[in-house]
């Protein structure tokens, strides 16, 4: 596990795009998130597509999760932001671009298809990942026991209060999503975790100062990964004594 620190927001966005366009040429499964943490990482990759550095023709993507109750052209689904924020402005095949969907919360079926659809593209070549303030990935959060593989979870009183800022209210927040679980994430042979502000600095110290693994922060199973790169803002390394 590599750490590495930029000095701000924008810096650590730079410094990760940098690292991809360095390897572009051996990603051909590129995992996306959703989230304002990845934004400054895409618009890199939007500019670098422009300039003709990097072309997402050939390259198919697989993003770790969905709301469930939400039609895709609603402004919060996570397939509108994927579209709005990165796949509008680059020549990528929207056809090889992948967002699991699950129709209501007992859809296991859905489950079960993404988890094949990964496992025949041979997991990420690469994947983005950003981290909650609780160290949650995606959309598994701290608990007593965590899925290896795509499910469906019951969103937490602190994830939709967190997530309410983008709606008008907490009630219009869905109850559900579907979710890329760990052992599904960890099939990826490259991953890159980006981590920016001060609030996340407790669940970086957890991932990057012991070697404990726990399902009380998800994170912590990338331990287990062996090519793994962290970017954090100075204040988060300044926090944590890095």
């Amino acid at each position: 596990m590599k750490v590495i620190i930029g000095k701000d927001y924008a810096e650590i966005s730079k410094l990760a795009a940098e690292k991809m366009i360095g390897e572009w040429d051996s990603y051909n499964i590129l995992g996306f998130a959703t989230g304002s943490t990845p934004e400054g990482l895409y618009q890199e990759l939007i500019q670098a597509n422009k300039d003709g550095k990097i072309s997402f023709k050939d390259k198919t993507t697989v993003n770790l999760d969905e709301y469930i109750g939400l039609p895709e052209n609603h402004k919060e689904s996570y397939r509108f932001f994927m579209n709005t924020k990165l796949f509008d402005h680059v020549d990528v095949d929207k056809k090889n671009t992948n967002v699991p969907h699950a129709k209501d919360e007992f859809d296991v079926a859905a489950c079960k298809n993404y988890d094949e659809l990964v496992n025949k593209l041979g997991g990420a070549d690469i994947q983005i990942l950003g981290i909650g303030e609780n160290g949650h990935i995606a959309f598994n959060e701290p608990n007593e026991e965590l899925s290896a593989n795509t499910n469906i979870v019951k969103l937490t009183d602190s994830t939709i209060k967190a997530n309410s800022r983008f709606f008008n209210n907490e009630d219009e927040v869905p109850r559900y999503a579907i979710t890329m679980g760990m052992g599904t994430i960890l099939k990826a042979k490259e991953i890159i975790l980006l981590a920016s502000g001060v609030k996340k600095a407790d669940a970086i110290k957890k991932l990057v100062e012991d070697d404990k693994v726990t399902t009380k922060n998800p994170s912590t199973f990338l331990k287990l990964h062996p090519n793994v790169t962290i970017y954090i803002t100075q204040d988060i390394a300044d926090a944590i004594n890095l």
